[in-house]
């Protein structure tokens, strides 16, 4: 579910990218903080997305500064931290940790499982501050681990799923005015990441004889224009929903991501799998 969500550099002067790193580094600064050197290992592009966008909607109070850590040890990093921080490196947390149960309990993967354990305690702190979104999460995993294992052909199930997910987190306050928007943003964002998740891990998958939604579509003749369709409509909810809101501070910001950096790992697989075709000899060119 993690990685999607990221910047896309290249399109940026230096001091935006320097900003988006200043809000990065205070999500990492936060998650210390609440949760232990540890739980560092846990911050990732997409919420720092959503930080970035709650804090351009409802503006809370910056605090900006300079500061040394294991990564930066020298000339130190810039941060941005607020109080959309905190809820981020929440939510954060709750997503790591039920990434690292899902890798554990797919595939026995130890390090998914030793994380998890490490995560258990700031979970448990997390769901008592948030036992509503906790308890949707739960539920939509749980349900998403059915359709999986009763090998569900439908594109809709799991992705509808993971679109109540991340709209429940999305909604940062509830019964808010820019709630319901927020939330179908995250819904938007929801079904594009497991579609496109679904998308990169295909090949694997077949190899591994693993489930993947997109295993009933991928022999079609148009296979790769049908993925990149569906692709472009659930990121295209998101964008809808994104442009009614109000922000200006870092707009554009968020709109590299959501118009580009969203992209950057599809492009990234077309580059590697054209890389990877065999070269086709034309008649006599031998």
């Amino acid at each position: 579910m993690f990685g999607y969500i990221t910047l896309a550099p290249d399109a940026l002067p230096k001091d935006r990218c320097d900003r988006y790193r200043a809000f990065y580094c205070g999500l990492c600064r936060t998650l210390r903080q609440r949760h232990g050197g540890l739980s560092r290992i846990t911050l990732s592009y997409d919420l720092t997305f959503l930080y970035i966008l709650l804090n351009s909607l409802y503006e809370p109070q910056e605090t900006l500064g300079l500061e040394r850590c294991f990564v930066h040890p020298v000339a130190g990093t810039n941060f941005i931290v607020s109080e959309a921080a905190e809820y981020c490196a929440d939510m954060n947390i709750a997503l790591s940790y039920h990434k690292c149960m899902d890798d554990w309990q797919d595939d026995r993967s130890l390090p998914g499982r030793a994380e998890a354990a490490l995560l258990r305690r700031s979970y448990e702190r997390v769901k008592a501050l948030y036992p509503e979104k906790c308890a949707v999460i739960e539920d939509c995993l749980r349900q998403i681990g059915q359709l999986e294992k009763a090998g569900a052909q439908s594109l809709d199930g799991a992705a509808n799923l993971t679109a109540q997910l991340l709209g429940t987190i999305y909604a940062y306050k509830e019964r808010d005015y820019w709630a319901e928007t927020l939330a179908q943003m995250g819904q938007g964002l929801g079904r594009f990441i497991y579609l496109m998740d679904a998308y990169e891990d295909l090949p694997q998958d077949l190899r591994k004889k693993r489930y993947n939604p997109l295993a009933a579509y991928h022999q079609r003749e148009d296979y790769e224009v049908f993925a990149r369709e569906c692709l472009t409509m659930l990121i295209a909810e998101c964008t809808e929903a994104f442009e009614t809101l109000p922000v200006v501070q870092d707009a554009d910001l968020l709109r590299n991501i959501l118009y580009n950096g969203c992209w950057s790992r599809y492009h990234a697989l077309q580059k590697r799998r054209d890389k990877n075709k065999p070269a086709v000899v034309k008649e006599g060119t031998a």
